[in-house]
């Protein structure tokens, strides 16, 4: 289901009030919860930044609305893809001065480059929440922030001991701003609801009792490689009336509910992934 069409001017700096009017025609809702994944380089120049995005945002949901993004650290994992690229190519040494140099994560201070300008912003916002997750933590403001990032279980990235599983819970609905269906955390959520889903070890830098050291873990396999087209299967259900799209800035928004797409992933991804070659 699509609303307005983007308009054509460019190198127009948007405003916070006119952003906030393109998410309520959108569908954001007033007093909802509302997880996010942004670009900032889609929705273009804004005046003010990617803190006018964030009062957009939260003037779209009102001041009962929960704002909520991915705050994700794989940089402090050796058995990340982030880590494997940051290695490749050096000498064994070199690799273990890398090891040795990766900081221990720290929920108030451990910053998330890899997730984007918007979420950083999120994350450093004064009264902002974070989850305690040393891999996939998610920061959020609003009323439901703390409560949704509690007791986000260390040896689950993004199941049901973690803030996915509590958007779940809430009919949380999902943005996608200038981004695709593979950046869509929600579907991971799905991953965990398949039958016997395939588990492999992590590793992470934390402090326990002010000693650095390495955390090793099991945890359910995260796989995003099909995200893309699993999204673009969900937007083509009940004929794409379950993903609204339009503009937001320069940006496509795409606006569906949490629930609907972890729905979605857990029938199809069995199926899915049992006709890959």
């Amino acid at each position: 289901m699509s609303v307005t069409s983007a308009p054509s001017a460019v190198n127009v700096a948007h405003r916070r009030s006119r952003l906030a009017g393109q998410l309520s025609r959108l569908g954001v809702e007033r007093s909802g919860v509302l997880l996010v994944h942004a670009s900032m380089r889609a929705v273009g120049a804004v005046s003010g930044g990617a803190g006018a995005v964030i009062g957009a945002l939260r003037d779209a949901l009102g001041e009962d609305g929960t704002l909520i993004v991915p705050s994700f650290t794989p940089e402090n994992s050796d058995t990340s893809p982030q880590y494997r690229n940051r290695v490749r190519g050096l000498a064994d040494h070199d690799r273990e001065a890398v090891r040795a140099s990766m900081p221990p994560f720290d929920p108030a201070t451990t910053a998330a480059p890899s997730m984007g300008r918007l979420a950083e912003a999120v994350r450093l916002t004064p009264g902002a929440a974070r989850s305690s997750h040393p891999q996939t933590s998610f920061a959020a403001l609003g009323p439901l922030a703390g409560k949704l990032l509690a007791h986000h279980r260390p040896d689950c990235h993004l199941g049901e001991d973690s803030p996915l599983a509590r958007l779940y819970d809430v009919r949380a609905h999902v943005l996608l701003l200038g981004t695709g269906f593979d950046s869509c955390t929600a579907f991971h959520l799905g991953e965990y609801r398949v039958p016997t889903p395939p588990r492999r070890t992590y590793r992470c830098v934390v402090t326990t009792r002010g000693r650095r050291h390495w955390w090793e873990y099991e945890d359910v396999a995260l796989d995003d490689s099909d995200f893309a087209a699993l999204g673009a299967e969900f937007a083509r259900t009940d004929n794409g009336a379950a993903v609204r799209s339009g503009p937001v800035g320069s940006a496509t928004g795409r606006l569906f509910d949490f629930t609907d797409a972890v729905d979605f992933a857990a029938r199809r991804l069995p199926s899915l992934r049992a006709a890959r070659p």
